[in-house]
């Protein structure tokens, strides 16, 4: 048998994270067993539908990396097929038409009752002239659907807690249980992967399945991510779709396998790659209490990431995000940063403060300072300090930075001044900062003609 999975997210928003983890989920298995993973578009909400939510789920999965098989299915585009299966069960005696007014079934719902199968067994010559009618299956009335959960093990539902399913409403349009089943039936589906908020849907597509004589995939329901607090995961805890995580400074791997370990667990494996995620992948690893989201977690995975990645890929990431803040020559930054991230990725979490501490790069001279650069440039002290190294450094031939940071020794050997208080003023003209990577490095990434152009400045 071919694993086939699926994943098959309604277009009314963003992508939600949680359903990017349901995603993620559906992919692995799917590759693990060397199988197929497809995506389906559930648009048969045409009221709530917009292409620009569609245009949002395909850059979130594109974004993760969540790349699916075959072509994309589109929901709408198979309500004739829906209807068909509606009408072969009705054919079929499995189904019936029910023609309760809406009035009738308002009164059964506030009676605290489902509805009591009142047209199940009637003749069709007692219905209203003229009256619609809505199409219901006929669900099993004794015994139980047992639901082969691989997460929550059998789930046993009495029929008598299944009421009879609408699976066409009055106007002819299909249902939802209904066309997920048939959606999923005609795909190939082997294995339905999805939020545990769908549990309750299962009994019931089961009935479906049984009474269209089809095979029934295989289930597993996945708790819900949870905020810090406990809470069902709100607005009220922070991001919820994936572009609003790119937009906070993440790497997509990092979420990916923020993700991945945010309910599954392979040991006490933190740093996953995507090739371990697939060969390590199984429903098994799949937790089954609710997971908390927590963005402590999620930072110290990001800047793991960050100092794996490339320099020039990081250099192309954080370019955009200055340019949204500050003015810079574009070719000076493509040529000075690359350099710079060895000393500047090792403290950033997110990419946004990696553009942040990269900012000084790129910056024109004079530099704004910051309060405490500022104090430490207004010292007569550091100000000396300046005044004596600019003439050293403007000789110096050797632009290495083992030869800047002989200087600033020897200087500080001959005047008794410990290196770090050497710097210090130096870090403060260079960078505008009282915090940076070795100024040393900096020197060296600036290059001599900026160095001695951003001391002369405080001079």
């Amino acid at each position: 048998m071919t694993v086939i999975t699926r994943f098959a997210p309604s277009p009314t928003g963003f992508l939600h994270i949680g359903n990017a983890r349901t995603a993620l989920f559906s992919r692995l298995f799917a590759r693990h067993n060397k199988g197929k993973f497809l995506l389906r578009i559930e648009d048969t909400d045409r009221e709530r539908w917009s292409q620009a939510a569609v245009d949002a789920i395909h850059d979130g999965m594109n974004w993760l990396g969540l790349d699916y098989d075959g072509e994309v299915v589109y929901q709408y585009s198979r309500k004739d097929r829906h209807k068909q299966v509606a009408e072969q069960l009705l054919a079929e005696g499995k189904a019936y038409k029910c023609y309760s007014s809406q009035e009738e079934l308002n009164a059964m719902r506030e009676a605290g009752f489902g509805y009591d199968r009142k047209w199940r067994d009637k003749n069709e010559s007692d219905a209203p002239q003229d009256a619609t009618y809505a199409v219901r299956l006929k669900s099993p009335l004794e015994g139980e659907i047992i639901v082969k959960d691989h997460v929550r093990g059998d789930v046993r539902v009495p029929a008598s807690q299944i009421e009879d399913l609408v699976i066409l409403r009055s106007d002819g349009t299909p249902t939802y249980n209904l066309a997920v089943v048939v959606d999923d039936h005609d795909m190939g589906v082997t294995h339905i992967i999805r939020g545990e908020d769908h549990l309750t849907n299962a009994a019931k597509q089961i009935v479906i399945y049984r009474l269209m004589g089809w095979n029934e995939p295989e289930f597993a329901h996945i708790p819900l991510i949870h905020g810090a607090d406990g809470g069902k995961l709100s607005k009220r805890h922070g991001a919820l779709g994936v572009s609003d995580y790119r937009d906070m400074g993440y790497l997509p791997e990092a979420l990916q396998n923020y993700l991945l370990r945010l309910g599954w667990s392979h040991g006490n494996d933190e740093f996953i790659s995507q090739e371990q995620a697939i060969e390590w992948f199984s429903l098994q690893g799949i937790g089954k209490s609710p997971s908390r989201f927590d963005f402590a977690k999620l930072d110290n995975l990001n800047a793991h990431y960050i100092r794996e990645a490339e320099n020039s890929r990081l250099v192309d990431l954080i370019i955009p995000i200055l340019q949204k803040t500050i003015e810079f020559d574009y070719e000076i930054a493509k040529s000075r940063l690359p350099a710079a991230m060895n000393g500047l990725k090792q403290r950033a979490k997110t990419l946004l403060e990696l553009a942040d501490n990269a900012a000084f790069y790129v910056r024109a001279t004079p530099l704004q300072l910051n309060e405490k650069a500022a104090t430490i440039l207004s010292d007569a002290g550091n100000i000396k300090i300046i005044d004596d190294l600019l003439p050293l450094y403007s000789a110096l031939q050797d632009w290495s930075e083992s030869e800047t940071q002989n200087i600033a020794k020897a200087y500080g050997e001959a005047n008794n001044i410990k290196l770090g208080n050497v710097a210090a003023p130096l870090r403060a003209a260079l960078t505008g900062s009282n915090i940076s990577p070795s100024v040393f490095d900096i020197m060296q990434v600036l290059g001599k003609a900026e160095t001695i152009k951003r001391i002369e400045a405080y001079a």
